[in-house]
Order: structure tokens, then sequence, then C-alpha cells
């Protein structure tokens, strides 16, 4: 084994003193000095060469596991997958291998809802988000992103920020190879209504100078939204999410009520669209669920009071994935009433929760494409794969569950020709467990081995 290519978990926690001057962010914010948080000082995103000897292999193409294989990884990207005693073997002598043979290897695995720099202890009082400087948000996001690629998760989508700048921010460093962390897909600020539910708007709260960064989304009317939505694109943003309906953990809104019209979401859905990007609907309520499919979005994340009506056009739509966050419920209900979170927030919480999982049940019955999503931030990043067992509980396979989290979550977020898959030309995305999953979906909260793009950050113990 290179030891270059290897970072056990301890350095992934190092923090250098000095600062990194973000790439100013076009035309509307620019982020102060940011520090560093390095496995090791310097190294350059998927450039790693090495080989990988895997005990079973899920590879997310097939519909069962492949017995001793092998994966050679060049540069980052995945150079062949032969079984074990093939000449793939010969040809992998000439670079590092690492041997999983009592493991099972699978793509690295995507979670299409995250977000990297919140916490789930801010939900106690949302006004220290308001209060926080742009180094310790970064310090907070670069620590999250640590955790989640640990856990598995390669890949994620980052669906909205209440301060604009901050997961630009956070992608961009992982980019750069500054900090360690998965690839990301940022969608800046929610486009939402005025108090709605991605509004970070506190009853009764002062808010304090330079507050207009956490109202960068919000708009009224379709041609206020399309411009909002032009600006985040010009900002870089990677995709756009908008509110169709409230938030459970937003003051104020009803899960259920229609904030955006269809109007307003069809018009970001169009800006979206023009510059190949894709649109994340949050929305509980059936009617805000049927007006997101209709308005053209891409994913509908929650999508808790979901009806026939709303399965039947995605159904028609027939590219439109579902995002349903069925594990986090428990956490709240617990460990939110332990840390006093506002009583409107866990009440609404368990008005939603137990739907929800039931409306999952019909969705995967009727055959509506489901994406992992997990809502993460509402519980700890890094225990995102508790959702699966749920999933699993609730009506599919484990295959099933799995394919969710790797190559059918690529697909909807169009990154599909790079990850999702262990396959020829793919990024080496690729993570090892003890067992199968497919005997168990629980190991998949134990990940012993992740690479990602070649490079080594994590090794069984």
């Amino acid at each position: 084994m290179n030891p270059r290519n290897v970072a056990p978990f301890a350095a992934l926690a190092a923090v250098l003193c000095g600062c990194h001057a973000v790439p100013q962010l076009p035309g509307l914010y620019t982020p102060g000095p940011q520090p560093i948080v390095v496995r090791q000082a310097p190294f350059t995103p998927d450039s790693g060469t090495i080989a990988l000897r895997c005990g079973q292999l899920i590879d997310g193409v097939s519909a069962f596991a492949h017995d001793d294989m092998l994966v050679v990884i060049r540069d980052g990207r995945i150079a062949s997958v032969t079984h074990g005693a093939s000449p793939g073997m010969a040809a992998a002598a000439h670079v590092p291998v690492l041997d999983l043979s009592e493991y099972t290897c699978l793509p690295g695995l995507i979670d299409m809802h995250t977000h990297l720099t919140d916490r789930p202890e801010d939900t106690a009082d949302l006004t220290t988000v308001f209060t926080r400087s742009d180094e310790e948000t970064f310090r907070i996001g670069a620590e999250n992103a640590a955790a989640t690629v640990l856990a598995g998760f390669t890949t994620v989508r980052n669906v909205g920020t209440y301060k604009f700048g901050d997961d630009y921010a956070l992608r961009d460093a992982i980019n750069r190879g500054r900090i360690v962390g998965p690839r990301m897909q940022a969608s800046g600020p929610y486009l939402t209504i005025a108090h709605g539910g991605g509004d970070l708007y506190v009853p009764g709260y002062k808010e304090p100078p330079g507050a207009a960064r956490f109202h960068m989304g919000v708009a009224k009317g379709p041609e206020e939204f399309r411009q909002r939505a032009q600006d985040l694109v010009n900002a870089g943003s990677d995709v756009l999410k908008v509110i169709a309906s409230g938030a459970v953990l937003a003051y104020g809104g009803v899960p259920g009520a229609p904030e955006m019209t269809q109007e307003e979401i069809a018009a970001v859905v169009e800006v979206a669209h023009a510059s190949g990007k894709k649109v994340a609907a949050h929305a509980h309520g059936a009617q805000s669920i049927l007006m997101a499919i209709d308005a053209g979005v891409d994913t509908v994340e929650h999508a808790s009071y979901l009806d026939d009506a709303g399965i039947a056009a995605a159904l028609k739509r027939g590219n439109v994935a579902l995002s349903m966050d069925v594990y986090n419920g428990d956490y709240i209900d617990t460990e939110g009433r332990k840390q006093k979170w506002p009583e409107e927030f866990l009440r609404k919480n368990v008005e939603t929760t137990e739907v929800q999982r039931q409306g999952f049940t019909k969705a995967v019955q009727a055959g509506v494409p489901i994406v992992f999503g997990t809502d993460a931030a509402v519980y700890p990043h890094g225990l995102n794969a508790r959702q699966f067992p749920i999933m699993v509980k609730r009506g599919m396979s484990p295959m099933q569950a799995i394919r969710s989290a790797t190559e059918v979550a690529a697909h909807y977020m169009g990154w599909d020709a790079d990850v999702g898959t262990i396959e020829p030309k793919k990024f080496g995305d690729v993570i090892a467990v003890r067992g199968s999953p497919l005997y168990d979906i629980r190991v998949l909260q134990d990940v012993v081995a992740v690479v990602k793009g070649g490079l080594v950050l994590k090794l069984p113990e």
C-alpha cells in the first residue's frame, strides 16, 4: 500500500490555523477568509491511482452481487472492473492494491437532501444562524463534510442555505482539495416567499445589520422569481431549490399549505432548465406536490401528504422523482424533545412523519422513482444511512434502496455520466462494508472503507 494514498480518520479532523481566500462569487457576495481543513497537505482531488480487491461487488448496474472482483482506478477514474483471477490483476501489478476481499464493495453513496452548513442543535434557537461568522459557518460545514464522506456518502446535493454564499464556499473548497468532503451540488439560498418555509424568520427577533444575505431568495410573483433564479444561476448554483409549501421546522407555516404558486415555480423551472440545471421542490401538501410536478420540477422533497393524484401525476410525467426523508422524524421526536426544540416544530413533526412513511410505501408500490434524501442537518451529519432500514421496512427491497442512493440518484442529479455505478470511466468512488447489505441493509450504517476518486479516505480498522 502506498501511504500517500491513505488518510486515517484522525487526520481528517486536523484544522490548520492559516486562512484561504475563497474566490469572489459573481456579482453578489465575497466571503471572508476561510480556515483550511485538510487530510494531507496538499493533495489534488480525483488524482488517485489504486486497485481494489473486493470480496463481493454491488456495481449499481447488475441485479445481483459479483464475487471476487478487482476494480482498477487510474487518475481518479475507473479503468477496469474484472474478476479477481483475470488479467486485470496483472494489469494492476504496477499500482497499489487495497485488499477488501473480506468486504462488500459498492458505489459511493449519494444523498440528494443535505444541509452541510447547518446543525440540528441550531433548531433550538434559529437566531444563532444570524450571528454566526462566516469562518465559524465554514468550520461547521467542513466538519459536516468530513463526517458525511467518511460515512460513505461520496456525493451529495446541498439543497439550500439560509445565508447566501455558505454552500458555494464549501463546495469550492472541496473541489480545490482544501478540505475533505463529498462531491457536492450547491443550490444557494432557498427560493421562497416572504416569511415562507425557506425565509429565516423568527417572530419578535430584531435582525442584525446586513441581514439581507439571509433573504436573497425571497420573491413574489413569476417575474421576481425568474430574476432571483437567474441571479442564483449566475452566482454558480448547480441546482435550484423552491419552497412549494411550508416547512416543518419553520415558524408559523403549515406544512401542507401551498406557498409559491404554480406559475412562480414554473418561472424558476424555465430559468433553470434553460441553463441545463435541475429544480428540487420542497413540498409537503398534496396540492403543492401536484403543483410542483405540473410546473416541471425534477425532484420533490418530503412529499408528506402525497395522494393518489400526486402519484398519478408523477407517473404521467415519467421524469420526476421523489426524495422522502423517512428516518429523521424519529430523531426529532426523541432528541428534539431532549434539546427543547420549539414545541411548534415538534408538533408538526409528529403530524407529518407517519403520513410521509405511508406515502413512501404507496409511491414504491406504484413505481414512482425515489431517490435517497435524508434532510441531513435535521439530525447529525454522518448518520445518513440510518434511513435505509426504514426504506426497506416500508416497501423497498434492499437492492432498490441501494439503487435509490446510487444510480437512480445520479440520474436525477444529472451526474450519471460520472457517479452512481462502478464501471469504466466513472469516478473511482467506492465504499466497503462488512457483510452484505442485500441480506442486512443495516450494514450500510458502518462503512469501513471509503475511496473517492482513487484516494483512500478511510480504511478498515
